[in-house]
């Protein structure tokens, strides 16, 4: 009789540990996110943003981000900061551009220059700063600004891996169909994994405006 009570005991405390290490295995998987456009081809370079006052980007402002200007193309194509960072244009062109946005989360221009501007630019407003340049047509550029809060980039798969404890994300691509301003709102409940589609469209090419940012050709 002992020897089965001990047994009995060995075994429910077997279980027990099972239990626990798949309780704590539960808790700590992360989330897999998959983004794809109507065809199903991956996307890469969206960008996900957890929606969780609790989870808040390490970032300091004191730190520049760079978008330089190569081959006459923005690079990065598409740059991620957070509100209140400052971020670096240089020209690294042996030629001049002249960089501006009209977009409302952070309007400017740097005028026709080379090599480094004198001061970087502080983007304080979250959104999406869509950039040109007023000398060629078909450099076009993205700056997401997120509000703080831990941001991701999809990699050349569409994935991207996040904490398991997200619950709400909001979704942008730079070819999204919507207006580039929107984003999409994703409600993660207990999923460990999730395919997101995102109907994207080829950018028409951007014209200058002409005397708004008058400048001479090169």
């Amino acid at each position: 009789m002992l020897e089965r009570a001990l047994q009995k005991i060995a075994k429910n405390r077997c279980f027990l540990a099972i239990g626990l290490f798949f309780s704590h295995f539960a808790l700590s998987a992360n989330i897999d996110l998959v983004i794809q456009d109507q065809h199903g081809q991956a996307l890469p370079d969206a960008v996900v943003e957890l929606n969780q006052n609790n989870i808040k980007s390490a970032f300091t402002s004191k730190t520049v981000a760079t978008m330089d200007q190569v081959n006459k193309q923005f690079s990065p194509e598409l740059l991620i900061v957070q509100k209140g960072q400052q971020v670096n244009f240089p020209n690294s062109d042996n030629i001049r551009h002249h960089v501006y946005s009209f977009s409302q989360a952070k309007p400017f221009q740097l005028k026709l220059y080379s090599g480094q501007p004198k001061d970087p630019i502080v983007f304080d407003k979250p959104g999406v700063v869509v950039l040109g340049c007023n000398i060629h047509d078909s450099m076009i550029g993205y700056i997401y600004v997120a509000d703080n809060h831990l941001v991701y980039k999809t990699d050349e798969r569409g994935r991207v891996t996040l904490p398991a404890t997200s619950s709400e994300v909001t979704v942008w691509h730079p070819l999204q169909r919507a207006a580039l301003e929107n984003k999409k709102i994703i409600t993660i409940n207990s999923q460990t994994q999730l395919l997101i589609t995102i109907n994207t469209s080829v950018p028409e090419l951007r014209n200058t405006f002409g005397s708004k940012f008058k400048a001479q050709n090169d």
